[in-house]
């Protein structure tokens, strides 16, 4: 967005929309508010909010309500279990799954663990080996003073709150040294299954000049109920995501980067049935970056949506703490849907999405709110309305590092034309002032991308970054033109479903297919078994910390 006025209001050059005046009173109304080059109904988008906040509120009792075996997981890996048994079995699995045989679930694997350490003067790592073994069984120990019980766990909780409280501290001090990065940040990937590959070519990367490398997990992770464990150097489409291979990329990035005098940011994905297991562990590494986001996971995974929302809350409370921007996946929906009848399900999709993150304590400049260049090369004037979605993206989400995708639906394997294609999205992306740009591949839907072809795309978004640097501060729109009426009718209809949802309530929605085309079981999906009711006494020390 540029940094002139429009009507009376003064667009900054981050996008934040700043008021040189206040509404006018018209009578007994008040003027609508129309700002920004859309010249959006502003009203509208405050309705929309409204919605949105209380669909999140109605779910959010649901969530507040339930606990799953992966948040307790995600409890017992902070308070210090890790590593696997003689099967390679995790820990924190086996702690968790004892606790659910035994009916204890429900109380919060910090209470009960905090019991044992109480009455058996032992660490937690201790007694999950005790249990693995066989030796140490919760249910038998007998319940202890709940205040002496909760001061020894906030002791270990408080340790490994300030351990990732010091991550954030790094992150700070090395965007210190080295400065930020104006304009978009370029987006990469890495996928060979093999971490050590992985870092030889995330290097590689760095040195073309990308400033995120994003480890693609291998695919079916989402679908695993536990974290594999060490290093891996097997895995299909994607590499494991593990806390060591965290470790290996984070140094290897670490140490490119002070080679580069850039801070180079990592990016993994904490979705599926381990969704705040593996947020926690990327706390723990120093990721900068995490795909976040349940509706994607519901829609695209099959994950059991009681599950992953309630999963969804906690990740998100942790990355809110640990400073990690999440990536959400409305993207995915044009992938399946028609970009240009179900644009305004995006939109709707991020209004829900900001509104959740909120709930967690997520601030707007962490919501890597998702979308993508994903209309047909065939559509007449489609450029245009790819312009409208993406600027009106950045002008109701203007705090936002929004995430945006390339073309990839219409990639036929022609080099030459998805050159042009990732062109004009790149195009895009610099007049709108997006921000974390995912680069296109000319050889997208061919085969994994070269090092040759990341060179390619990262010299393509630098020479348009550089030659349109401040066309988005040079035009405006044609008022009541083909690109403001096109934003004007996403927003309408989005407001709309949004109102539709907050009567129907989320998981009604989700189950009538709005999103995507697809529908889903309230009771179906991956996961259901893992959600449990909370006790009286529930006890998650780590949410009260984060959130103070």
């Amino acid at each position: 967005m540029g940094g002139g006025v429009y009507n009376g209001f003064k667009a900054g050059r981050e996008g934040v929309i700043r008021f040189t005046r206040p509404p006018r009173k018209i009578g007994i109304f008040f003027e609508v508010i129309m700002i920004g080059k859309l010249n959006l109904n502003m009203e509208q988008v405050a309705q929309a909010r409204k919605y949105a906040k209380n669909v999140a509120e109605d779910t959010q009792h649901f969530i507040d309500r339930h606990t799953t075996t992966s948040t307790e997981r995600t409890v017992c890996r902070l308070m210090g279990i890790d590593g696997v048994n003689e099967v390679d079995v995790p820990l924190p699995n086996i702690v968790v799954s004892h606790l659910r045989e035994n009916g204890l679930l429900g109380s919060g694997a910090a209470l009960m663990l905090g019991n044992a350490m109480v009455h058996l003067g032992k660490t937690p790592q201790q007694i999950s080996k005790g249990i693995s073994g066989g030796t140490i069984n919760l249910a038998k120990i007998p319940m202890g003073d709940l205040e002496v019980v909760k001061s020894a766990v906030f002791d270990i909780a408080r340790q490994a709150v300030s351990k990732i409280a010091d991550n954030k501290a790094t992150r700070r001090q090395m965007l210190a040294k080295h400065g930020d990065k104006e304009g978009a940040w370029l987006y990469v990937i890495v996928a060979t299954g093999n971490i050590y590959e992985d870092i030889t070519q995330a290097v590689a990367a760095v040195k073309q000049g990308a400033d995120i490398v994003a480890v693609i997990r291998t695919t079916g992770q989402s679908l695993l109920d536990y974290v594999p464990y060490g290093a891996t150097t097997e895995g299909f489409g994607g590499t494991y995501a593990t806390q060591e291979n965290f470790r290996l990329m984070r140094a290897a990035l670490d140490k490119a980067g002070d080679e580069a005098g850039r801070y180079i940011r990592l990016c993994n994905y904490c979705s599926g049935l381990c969704m705040p297991e593996i947020a926690a562990l990327g706390a723990m590494e120093r990721l900068d970056m995490m795909l976040n986001d349940a509706l994607y996971g519901i829609l695209f995974r099959d994950i059991n949506m009681q599950r992953t929302l309630v999963d969804q809350y906690f990740s998100r409370i942790i990355n809110s703490f640990a400073g990690i921007i999440i990536n959400t996946g409305e993207d995915n929906y044009l992938t399946t849907a028609d970009a240009v009848e179900e644009a305004h399900t995006v939109l709707t999709s991020q209004f829900l999405n900001e509104q959740f993150a909120l709930m967690a304590g997520l601030p707007e400049e962490q919501m890597g709110l998702g979308h993508a260049f994903e209309i047909s090369p065939d559509v007449y004037n489609g450029f245009l309305y790819e312009l409208a979605q993406a600027q009106m993206a950045r002008e109701i989400f203007p705090k936002a590092p929004l995430k945006y995708m390339p073309p990839t639906k219409f990639m036929t394997g022609d080099i030459f034309k998805g050159v042009v294609q990732n062109a004009l999205f790149n195009a895009v992306t610099t007049i709108t002032g997006q921000k974390v740009h995912l680069l296109g591949m000319l050889t997208e839907a061919i085969h994994t991308p070269f090092m040759s072809d990341r060179a390619q795309a990262l010299d393509s978004a630098g020479y348009i970054a550089n030659t349109m640097a401040d066309l988005g501060e040079e035009i405006e729109f044609k008022q009541g033109g083909i690109i403001q009426t096109r934003a004007a009718e996403v927003l309408d209809k989005s407001v709309n479903l949004l109102a539709e949802i907050e009567q129907k309530k989320l998981f009604a929605t989700l189950e009538q297919g709005i999103f995507a085309g697809i529908k889903r079981s309230r009771d179906g999906g991956k996961g259901l078994d893992g959600v449990t009711l909370k006790a009286d006494g529930y006890f998650n020390p780590f949410i009260d910390l984060m959130r103070e």
